[in-house]
């Protein structure tokens, strides 16, 4: 009886596996975004007030801990990539310029909020984003080591690698 069953449960499986085997997990038209988590968005505090956006203006007066200065360790032109070192290129999405005040991204700008600490050749803190039409704060620590920058930012966490420019 065993011996009879064994054939029809092994053409049930491979059923299951031909009808899973689409190259594409998700199903066309299927709303693959519902329940997932809003990037950027303020959370609750401690005290179980509701979240607000500490950056409403761009302007660098006007945000707490704008004072702080990018350490001159850190000033000029990095690149994630060589292309992105050239000045000619209008494409040089990789292109971070540092400057004593703000840090300048391809189509974003980033200036010190809150929570700054700096060192010789090092700040991190939260930084006051401005871009696209849209303004937020993320956490953001950058340190030279050498010819080479580090940066790390958090939500969701990533660290990237830039040269310096010459």
């Amino acid at each position: 009886m065993l011996r009879a069953i064994a054939p029809i449960i092994s053409c049930f499986g491979m059923l299951a596996i031909v009808a899973c085997g689409g190259r594409d997990p998700v199903a066309d038209g299927a709303d693959n975004t519902a329940g997932l988590p809003v990037i950027n968005e303020a959370a609750p505090d401690a005290t179980g007030a509701p979240p607000t956006n500490s950056v409403q203006e761009s302007n660098a007066n006007d945000l707490p801990g704008a004072s702080a200065r990018i350490p001159a360790a850190l000033h000029g032109r990095w690149g994630l990539g060589p292309n992105d070192c050239m000045p000619e290129r209008g494409d040089a999405k990789g292109l971070l310029i540092i400057s004593a005040d703000d840090l300048r991204f391809y189509e974003s700008r980033a200036v010190p909020a809150s929570d700054i600490e700096v060192g010789e050749d090092s700040i991190s803190g939260n930084f006051a984003f401005t871009g696209e039409g849209q303004s937020w704060t993320k956490f953001q620590a950058l340190k030279a080591q050498g010819n080479q920058l580090v940066r790390t930012e958090t939500n969701p966490a990533a660290s990237f690698t830039y040269a310096k420019c010459t």
